[in-house]
């Protein structure tokens, strides 16, 4: 079953890259403002790192609507836009040693953090968190209901009317001690996206 998670991973970046270079050529896009959204569907992957878990893959794919909420504040290399995000997750799959679960995830908070660069690589940082609801328990013999939270490192690469993203995110999954044991799984992902920032009205 890994190896089929870490091909629908390898399909969906082909799947990412081919629109993002497929995209007309011309000025890049503008960026976060405020007033704008972003909108963004997104594939990410990745494996357990730690602990009772660490054999764990999981593979995920979802979208996220956000909303600019502020004008460039900060100083410096830290001046940027605040954003709060949704994101639905349709597709969580968690391979583990005895079974494959999969699910769906509904995280109703992402407070993310655009710095506000002149160029067509917008950085940023990403905290937000929710709740997965697998078929099976995850981890094995624990609990089908679990919540995520996750930090992230990555940036937009701007071009034409869509961007591209790229980020390396930590994600902790546990029941929160609904159920007993309760080992959770810290993870290590790769995700990917492809979506825009709307223009203010």
């Amino acid at each position: 079953m890994r190896g089929r998670v870490i091909a629908a991973i390898k399909v969906a970046t082909m799947a990412l890259l081919c629109l993002f270079f497929c995209e007309a050529g011309g000025r890049a896009q503008a960026g976060p403002e405020r007033g704008s959204h972003d909108l963004q569907l997104w594939t990410g992957g990745g494996h357990g790192v730690n602990g009772s878990q660490s054999d764990d893959s999981v593979f995920n794919i979802g979208a996220r609507y956000g909303w600019i909420l502020t004008d460039p504040h900060g100083p410096g290399f830290l001046r940027g836009r605040f954003e709060y995000a949704v994101d639905v997750v349709p597709l969580f799959v968690v391979a583990q040693r005895t079974n494959t679960a999969y699910g769906f995830g509904v995280n109703p908070f992402a407070l993310k953090w655009n710095f506000a660069t002149h160029g067509s690589v917008l950085p940023y940082i990403d905290l937000g968190g929710g709740t997965l609801f697998t078929n099976t328990k995850v981890p094995e013999g624990t609990s089908h209901v679990n919540f995520t939270t996750s930090g992230a490192l990555g940036a937009h690469f701007l071009h034409s009317k869509y961007n591209l993203s790229a980020e390396v995110r930590f994600m902790h999954i546990s029941n929160a001690g609904i159920s007993r044991p309760n080992p959770g799984i810290n993870t290590i992902q790769v995700r990917l996206g492809f979506g825009l920032f709307t223009q203010p009205q």
